[in-house]
């Protein structure tokens, strides 16, 4: 997340260029986008929160001043009281993003989705309850009235409150049977998906923080993915983003090793083009420079004695799960096709 970003307005002052009949528009239409996504105005007002839910520090501030006062080499070992908060808070982040998950389908809105209060709500002044990241869009998406269609892929981030205690997971879905037949939406998002299990994988006591970007970029590399190197994995407990910082790329140099009783995600982000992004103007939304599609997978974990537990993990009746790469037509079933058109 960003720090100290501006606040985004929720109306329109005047009408826009661009706006349409129904009162949408595009509020940045001399933003030179770099992919087929657009902003659709107006967002829609921000969410009230009853008086019965104990809020973050930043619900009402929108400062996350206890992140800016952390000791950033101080790691948090958790007892077991914390272990068993962060298991029940995981538990119900994932029964969040799988609700969210099932509405998924061309024809709604991101904003649809947002009927919800996970943990981003005013975080930093960002103005909504998830982040929807549809296509290029790298992460930190702002669910608007843009409608999803059938080929679009869209990462659901969600961050839940509860109990004193943080959780943090996202996927990235596909939206409609067109995504599913799309080599490259496949691609990226199946390979980052076994980036993610991967380094999964290989937590438990004693592993470098470093080794996890090794691993994922030698597998990214592998399916001829790039890892979006800005992003990565950050301890979580009663802190959103405490230490430590989990790089996804291999030439690192994080600090320090696994101990029992640690939290923190691991959530490589790649995409099948540059590894480079670029910010619209909400300082929000930040999108691949070329326009190319990007994926994200994130899951919150604890460091056991002998490995890992994944604490909110899927189920098998959660929406999403792996799809098989579709075939590429060779030339001649190419040449033979258009012979018959």
């Amino acid at each position: 997340m960003i720090d100290d970003a501006p606040e985004v307005s929720s109306t329109p002052k005047r009408k826009c260029l661009g706006e349409d009949s129904t009162g949408a528009y595009n509020p940045f239409p001399a933003y030179s986008f770099t992919g087929s996504v657009r902003p659709v105005y107006p967002l829609t007002a921000k969410r009230t929160i009853p008086k019965s839910i104990k809020l973050p520090e930043w619900a009402e501030s929108g400062i996350p001043i206890g992140e800016k006062r952390l000791n950033r080499s101080k790691i948090d070992i958790l007892d077991a009281k914390g272990q068993n908060a962060m298991r029940k808070v995981c538990v119900l982040a994932r029964e969040v993003l799988d609700i969210t998950a099932a509405e998924l389908k061309p024809g709604i809105t991101t904003d649809h989705l947002d009927e919800s209060y996970p943990s981003p709500l005013n975080y930093s002044h960002f103005p909504k309850s998830l982040c929807t990241s549809p296509n290029e869009v790298v992460c930190h998406g702002i669910p608007d009235q843009r409608i999803l269609l059938d080929g679009d892929i869209l990462n659901l981030d969600i961050s839940l409150y509860h109990g004193g205690y943080h959780a943090d997971l996202n996927e990235t879905y596909y939206i409609g049977d067109r995504a599913k037949a799309d080599p490259d939406s496949v691609r990226v998002i199946e390979t980052t998906r076994a980036c993610s299990d991967k380094a999964i994988e290989i937590v438990k006591p004693g592993t470098p923080f470093g080794a996890f970007g090794k691993v994922i970029e030698k597998h990214a590399k592998s399916r001829d993915c790039s890892v979006i190197a800005t992003w990565g994995g950050h301890g979580i407990n009663t802190e959103f983003h405490p230490p430590p910082w989990i790089p996804h790329y291999s030439k690192n140099k994080a600090v320090g090793v696994c101990k029992a009783g640690m939290t923190f995600t691991i959530e490589p982000i790649l995409t099948v083009g540059k590894a480079r992004e670029v910010y619209w103007p909400d300082n929000w939304t930040n999108t691949t420079v070329d326009g190319k599609r990007t994926a994200q997978f994130e899951h919150t974990l604890l460091v056991t004695e002998t490995g890992v537990e994944v604490l909110a993990a899927g189920n098998e009746n959660s929406p999403g799960g792996p799809v098989p790469m579709p075939a590429i037509p060779d030339e001649t079933t190419k040449a033979n096709a258009a012979f018959k058109s």
